[in-house]
């Protein structure tokens, strides 16, 4: 493939996160709390996360691995970082969810795997066959800094949202309760917050065309979903803080 397709190929993939936004403004994605009844087949909730998640970092080294080992000490930085986050996606988070008997859409799982499939693949792709690889100096440039400390600081936040909404639940309760705390606080989702700011961070220490794709999915997907989550929590508990806002601080 001519680097000319791949480019016009991840734009095309770029622009149809975009369009997708206002989609998922007005139809949430059905699992989780917004689970449905009529989406049909379903599979076990852990299940479900760790096939899909598994699908993005196999894809990922396959087509980075695809030709040969990379040469470059910064790929090698940027594999571990993937690797990293989806051992925690994969593994880690559903293992410790208390969600006994919920239940997701077997579509939510297809989707999910499609998604991973396109974006390991186009992540991979690029660095291990397209990219005219990293300058020697690149751990010092002002991008690669800047973005792994947003990558860094990203995935602490995530994880430790994510630890705090699991800890609401006691073993083998199934209800919700409001999330107090930290940055619970002022935004409603931190969680989805915290890996925005993680894949944008990641845009930017690679600075190429489908790590900046990624990010905008990210956003994308999670913004929308942040919005409901946000309405959801009002509409359920009358008591809801009034100041606190979905995803961003004062905000949004």
């Amino acid at each position: 493939m001519t680097e000319d397709l791949f480019d016009l190929l991840i734009i095309a993939w770029l622009a149809l996160a975009i369009v997708l936004v206002p989609v998922q403004l007005r139809i949430t994605a059905p699992y989780g709390r917004h689970v449905r009844p009529r989406w049909g087949p379903t599979v076990d909730n852990r299940v479900g996360w760790i096939v899909m998640e598994a699908v993005s970092p196999v894809v990922f080294a396959a087509a980075l691995f695809w030709r040969a080992p990379p040469q470059s000490a910064i790929v090698w930085v940027i594999f571990a970082l993937w690797i990293g986050h989806y051992a925690y996606r994969t593994l880690i988070f559903p293992l410790r969810l208390r969600t006994p008997g919920k239940r997701m859409p077997v579509v939510i799982v297809a989707s999910g795997m499609l998604f991973n499939t396109v974006n390991g693949w186009a992540n991979g792709y690029f660095l291990g066959v397209l990219s005219p690889g990293y300058p020697a100096d690149w751990f010092g440039d002002p991008r690669f800094v800047i973005g792994i400390a947003l990558f860094v600081s990203g995935a602490l936040l995530h994880i430790w949202a994510d630890h705090r909404l699991i800890a609401l639940r006691a073993p083998g309760e199934t209800g919700y309760r409001i999330p107090r705390g930290g940055l619970f606080e002022r935004v409603s989702c931190p969680n989805h917050l915290g890996e925005i700011i993680e894949w944008t961070g990641f845009a930017i220490l690679c600075w190429n065309l489908p790590a900046a794709a990624f990010a905008v999915w990210t956003a994308a997907n999670l913004g929308p979903r942040a919005w409901r989550h946000h309405q959801w929590y009002k509409d359920r508990f009358p008591d809801y803080p009034r100041r606190r806002k979905a995803l961003i601080p004062y905000i949004l």
